[in-house]
Order: C-alpha cells, then structure tokens, then sequence
C-alpha cells in the first residue's frame, strides 16, 4: 500500500521503534476495531502483509534498487509486517505475559547463541571467522538440537500452514521415507489421493536437484498470466477490427463453472 513519506513522527529524544509501540498502544485503548483485535483475528492480516512483502521484494528486485517509487514500497511493506509483530506483542503486554523489549531481547540472545562462529557467548565478535558455510548450518542445527534436547519429532518446526509445495519440499528434506514413483501413477489422476502422489514424486524429483518447487510453480503460474494477458490484448485487437469492419467481436468461452 502506499506509504507517507518518513517524518518526524516521535517527540525529541524518544527512538521511533518506543514511539511506535506507544501509538499502537493508544490504538488498542481508544480505537474500538484497533481494540477488538486478538491473535486469532490477526493471522489473516499477517499471512497478507507478508505476502505483500515478498511482492515488494520481488518488485524491488526486478527493477532499479534506486527508484524511489520500489524503495518506499518495500518500506512501506516492512513496516507493515513490523505492525503485526507489534501488536502481536502489544497483546501480551496486556495480558501481562511480555512485551516487544522481550521479543527484541530473545531474537537478539538467539542469533549470538546460534552464531558462535562470529560471537562469543557474552555477544563479543570472535577474534577471527574462518567458518565455511557449511561448518554454519552445521554448527546451527547443533545448536537448535542442543536447545530442544527432549525434541524427537523429526519434523518439529516445520509449519503445518505453510503452502502445500513448501510444506512437502521441507519434510521430503529431513526424511528418507520412500515416496510413489510418479511413473506408477496416472498419467491423469482422477482422485486427489493419486494427485497427491503425484505431487509429491514431483516434489521430490525436485529438492533432489535442489529446486525451489514453490518458486518454480509461481513462475509458471505468472508465466501463464502473462500468455493469457497478450492473448487477451490480441483478442481485443481483433475484436476491435472486426467492430470497425462490421463483424462481430470475439467473445470469451465461458469456462466450466459459469465464473469468468
């Protein structure tokens, strides 16, 4: 959504981040919707802003890191997900649980506690970093494990809501159970058990040369948005002709279900 441009929203002295908490507060108390909300009520906000952020970030990819336009888009959009964290936080400050200092205080303990290879325990840098990236990941699993002792499910931390391509590359990751050949399967699928199977033989073929499933079927799917939008703008131009000829114009099939 569109951002104002930055201004000095805080009183002298005050850090932005302490400022925003305190608004955000004042909302709950005075706002009768701000005040209404609850964790349960705010999910489908947070799963929206971040997807919102992904399309920021991919906007901001694909275009000039300088335009000002994709900056104060991406801007705009981070803050949008740093509300929901506020909130989120705002909640259990209520309820006396916690509040943001402590979520920022955890995060911030964590990263120093699983990154010994640039910080020392008391949250020092270390004297020199000569780890690979793979003595990393290595040493940050050893880490969570070590955190987690009584963790035995294998597949602990893996979001069930997660979309459903995702969700299969991640636990085909940590799993070598077998899974259906897809060449065992229907070619054409008339059950979505069958579907399943084959959606997941996919999946696997996939992580096993290291490809994003998730990504390569969103690409595909703008790549059809994309074949479908000329189509339609050559559609248009034809009907447009045939209008100024005397013709009848072209017009949409409708599809199966009766919906455009």
């Amino acid at each position: 959504m569109p951002e104002s441009v930055p201004g000095p929203t805080s009183p002298a002295g005050q850090h932005p981040l302490d400022r925003l908490v305190e608004v955000v507060a004042q909302l709950r108390e005075h706002c009768p919707w701000m005040g209404a909300l609850t964790h349960a009520s705010l999910v489908e906000y947070l799963v929206e802003e971040c997807y919102e952020l992904v399309d920021a970030l991919a906007a901001f990819d694909a275009g000039d890191p300088g335009e000002a336009g994709a900056t104060g888009h991406l801007r705009g959009e981070l803050g949008d997900v740093l509300l929901q964290v506020v909130l989120h936080a705002q909640l259990q400050r209520e309820q006396g649980s916690f509040d943001l200092s402590a979520v920022v205080d955890g995060l911030t303990r964590k990263m120093i506690r699983r990154n010994p290879h640039v910080f020392t325990p008391d949250g020092t840098l270390q004297a020199s970093f000569p780890a690979t990236v793979e003595s990393i990941i290595g040493t940050w699993h050893q880490v969570k494990r070590a955190e987690e002792p009584q963790r035995a499910d294998p597949f602990h931390g893996i979001p069930t809501q997660l979309p459903a391509l995702a969700l299969a590359a991640k636990t085909l990751r940590r799993t070598a159970e077998p899974v259906p050949e897809a060449a065992g399967l229907p070619t054409a699928p008339h059950t979505e058990e069958d579907l399943g199977d084959l959606l997941l033989s996919v999946v696997q073929q996939a992580t096993a040369e290291g490809l994003d499933p998730e990504r390569a079927l969103r690409s595909a799917v703008l790549r059809l948005q994309q074949r479908a939008r000329q189509a339609e703008d050559t559609i248009g131009a034809g009907a447009a002709v045939s209008t100024r000829l005397g013709g009848d114009p072209v017009t949409e099939t409708p599809t199966r279900s009766g919906q455009p």
